[in-house]
């Protein structure tokens, strides 16, 4: 790092979180600066030349404090964070530092947050389907080990719940680790989220990081990547499967618009940043697995409106290989998790990669459900009788195959009372074999809810 004593430049102008800063010689674009007062560090990140001695920068710390004719000096480097195995069972902020009250980490290694993603040479294809032990998951839209799954889900439809059974899965039946990114993350959400966590025994195999609602945009849009840079860190020294959990995807998009609208560029689609294509593809196409491990991302996903054709959410539909549709209704019939059975997919859903017995289980479950679906009309206002006897055999195995199809979380056990279940891939082909061959209609409908299991 340079010395405090030879400053680059001093600051010129204040809007916001805008500084313009006067340089003797312009530092390259992203180039983290930073300026000192008697109480605080203020960093920066250069966006913009503005001319042959002014650039842009975006403050990455409240700019109160700040004012006209500041020294500002040169890190040297691009935005770095310190990488150690010690990670694991810390929250962290976006620079590395802690937010638990706990030591601050090592500082041997330090990594820039911008990377290009791995050698094309050296990444491989994806490797089959990482499992769960979430029946609807497995069956219906199975995680690709090293791909990438969107979680669309509103307010109260269990979505933070379902994360965390994601991570206990990873940490319980993969023997991984987990990494948490916070993107402009409520302050009140994350302290319960890691309070949970620790209840649930996850926290010593996982790194939580956060971007919080109220700090600079600067913050909320490089949280993801410095988030990213300790997976790839995890990833190559440990070798394991490594999820990538952030929540919520749709506020970098939001934090990139913020900075575009600050840095003065013209406006494209419905207000996006004309750049947002460029932003989303360079997060996301480091998010990929190499010889070493596997980085699996699970993004939460905010949709505006409900508008699946927001440009947004149609940038960063185009990168996932899955995608998990949580439902309001599905919450209103007591169905947990809310997984929506029929618009909930996945790219690989295909023989060639299931193998035929997934893949014909999984699509006779969905014929099931699509039948009830449509006759749920009639049966409201005609009720079941009014069905040919082959529709009503089909409306009750899609009911039992419904109720099936929910389960106890390990990690709400210490709030329910219920010890929470995990059921293999293959177990739940084998039951849901016998409810659509009717060896199952003898039962009542009671016997299939919130269990493990039909052969327990």
């Amino acid at each position: 790092m340079q010395s405090a004593k030879d400053p680059l430049g001093i600051i010129e102008e204040i809007h916001g979180p805008v500084v313009d800063v006067f340089c003797k010689r312009l530092p390259s674009l992203h180039q983290a600066l930073f300026s000192i007062t008697d109480h605080e560090f203020y960093p920066f990140e250069v966006y913009r030349h503005l001319d042959e001695q002014r650039v842009r920068a975006i403050a990455l710390h409240p700019t109160s404090g700040l004012k006209r004719g500041l020294s500002v000096f040169d890190s040297g480097a691009p935005l770095r964070v310190p990488v150690t195995p010690d990670c694991l069972n810390r929250m962290l902020n976006m620079f590395g530092m802690p937010l638990d009250g706990g030591p601050p980490l090592e500082k041997k290694e330090m990594r820039s947050i911008i990377a290009p993603p791995a050698l094309l040479s050296e990444t491989v294809p994806a490797g089959g389907i990482l499992e769960s032990g979430i029946k609807v998951i497995d069956l219906l839209c199975p995680f690709i080990k090293g791909g990438k799954t969107g979680l669309f889900g509103g307010a109260g439809v269990g979505k933070t719940v379902l994360i965390m059974e994601f991570m206990h899965a990873i940490v319980n039946l993969h023997q991984g680790v987990s990494v948490f990114a916070g993107v402009g993350e409520r302050i009140r959400e994350g302290h319960e989220l890691w309070h949970q966590m620790q209840e649930s025994g996850v926290m010593p195999r996982a790194l939580m990081m956060f971007g919080q609602m109220d700090e600079s945009p600067g913050v909320r849009f490089r949280v993801g990547l410095s988030a990213l840079t300790y997976a790839e860190y995890l990833r190559d020294t440990l070798g394991k499967e490594v999820l990538l959990m952030m929540d919520n995807i749709f506020r970098f998009v939001q934090a990139g618009s913020e900075i575009s609208g600050l840095l003065g560029r013209m406006p494209a689609t419905v207000g996006y940043q004309p750049t947002l294509m460029s932003e989303v593809a360079e997060l996301q196409e480091r998010i990929i697995s190499t010889r070493g491990g596997n980085i699996t991302a699970v993004e939460a996903v905010y949709v505006p409106a409900d508008d699946m054709t927001d440009p947004a959410v149609s940038t960063i539909l185009t990168h996932l290989d899955t995608t998990v549709i949580l439902s309001r209704s599905q919450a209103a019939k007591g169905i947990y998790p809310t997984v929506d059975p029929l618009q909930s997919v996945s790219k690989m859903m295909n023989r060639t990669f299931l193998g035929d017995r997934h893949y014909s289980v999984a699509e006779g479950v969905r014929e099931h459900f699509a039948r009830y679906q449509e006759l749920e009309d009639i049966i409201a206002m005609l009720g079941l009788e009014a069905l040919s006897q082959k529709d009503q055999r089909i409306v009750m195995r899609a009911r039992k195959l419904q109720r099936y199809l929910t389960q106890p979380f390990h990690v709400m056990a210490s709030h329910t009372g219920v010890p929470g279940v995990s059921v293999k891939l293959d177990v739940t082909l084998t039951d849901c074999e016998t409810f659509l061959r009717g060896d199952y209609d003898a039962i009542p409908e009671e016997q299939c809810y919130m269990r493990g299991s039909m052969q327990q």
